[in-house]
């Protein structure tokens, strides 16, 4: 036991963060940093635990797996009380995390001057979708806003079709949570050098910027065109698309190198096709995707699987998310683990001696405010009397 709480298992294992619930990336960014052993109590708004228990809303909880791996106790931040617990656990913490909308944690008296009060070597993490300050800091908005505004939507689509939205996982979790995540702990990193926080400013508008920052290289070189879906890898080229098989499955070809693209010709049949022989005719490339369609409706998905098993074709089924417990690839790594009964990816990355694991479940909201309060020194009549006065559920 550490700190009263169970060990992390995994490089993070002695660090403790608070989180102040949230949605989307901030709970991402949490999970990253508990999947690889840091202690994390996450604030929940003790309303949330009166109006959860009401409603049974228990199950909806332990399917929230961002919320894995940590502690929960209920806070009404609103009360002095509670606002003082929030200051206890931050004079114990390396690093806080927060995704209220600019101004409003400063409201609350959690903001980043009242908490380098009581820890100056804190890192106050800070996730918001259009960053601290700008014309944008107070609009509302989502994932798709965010990359929309910053450009990375505008790359993502066929040609002649409008942008797709990739899930939420460019903005969200990809520009935002990882970028969160990573923030803190360069933060953590100079603290331990130069004795003082600071804070960390991830905006999901920058994060998907930064994700871009590739294409930005192509565009300058003359090797990108403006129009969506028809460079190298935005759909157009023929040789790097997914395909539909005879069952209605698919397959993905990433056949860019000579050497590969020459063994995909092969093992497909498509070589005989002299059409094929110039693969970077860019002029050809529509009628190519053509008739490559019409050469894997041929097959099945796992007909097209075993002709390019063990070659460097770069071609691949694509898997779904109902059948990743049965790839054997994905078996053999434990990429997917199935946890107090669900199915979801286990930490990444890999540590040779310090994994990372999945110890917990998502925790019901404030499921631990009797333990995170004693951890904090707190007498049974004093956690009595805060639950009284309602400023802890």
């Amino acid at each position: 036991m550490k700190n009263g709480l169970e060990d992390g298992s995994g490089p993070l294992n002695g660090l403790f963060v608070v989180e102040i619930a949230g949605i989307g990336p901030g709970p991402f960014a949490a999970m990253c940093l508990a999947d690889l052993g840091a202690t994390v109590v996450r604030v929940d708004r003790a309303e949330s635990v009166q109006s959860d228990a009401k409603s049974g809303a228990k199950g909806f909880q332990a399917s929230d797996l961002m919320n894995r791996n940590r502690y929960s106790i209920g806070v009404n931040l609103k009360s002095e009380f509670g606002r003082s617990v929030v200051l206890d656990l931050v004079k114990k913490s390396d690093a806080l995390i927060e995704g209220f909308r600019p101004g409003v944690a400063e409201r609350l008296g959690i903001g980043p001057e009242d908490c380098f009060k009581v820890n100056k070597k804190l890192i106050y993490g800070r996730m918001t979708g259009f960053g601290q300050d700008g014309p944008l800091k107070d609009r509302a908005g989502h994932d798709i806003n965010y990359i929309s505004i910053s450009g990375a939507l505008s790359l993502i689509g066929r040609q002649g079709e409008k942008p797709v939205p990739p899930l939420n996982l460019v903005g969200d979790f990809g520009g935002g949570g990882l970028i969160l995540a990573f923030g803190i702990m360069c933060g953590i990193f100079e603290a331990a050098r130069s004795g003082e926080g600071q804070v960390v400013d991830a905006a999901m508008v920058d994060g998907s910027a930064l994700l871009s920052t590739f294409i930005y290289g192509l565009r300058n070189a003359g090797f990108w065109n403006d129009t969506r879906g028809v460079n190298l890898l935005d759909s157009g080229a023929h040789f790097y698309e997914v395909y539909e098989t005879k069952d209605g499955k698919y397959m993905s070809v990433g056949a860019i190198e000579p050497q590969f693209y020459k063994e995909f010709l092969e093992l497909s049949g498509l070589g005989e096709d002299l059409d094929f022989s110039n693969q970077m005719n860019r002029s050809m490339w529509p009628v190519l995707k053509e008739k490559t369609a019409a050469r894997f409706l041929e097959k099945s998905r796992d007909e097209w699987t075993e002709t390019f098993d063990g070659s460097d074709a770069c071609v691949f089924p694509v898997i779904e998310v109902n059948e990743v417990m049965d790839n054997d690839h994905l078996s053999s790594r434990r990429s997917f683990e199935v946890f107090s009964g669900i199915v979801q990816p286990n930490p990444a990355p890999r540590f040779s001696k310090t994994p990372g694991k999945l110890r917990l479940p998502p925790p019901a909201s404030g499921e631990h405010s009797d333990e995170v309060l004693k951890l904090l020194g707190y007498s049974d009549d004093k956690v009595s009397e805060l639950k009284k006065s309602g400023s802890v559920a």
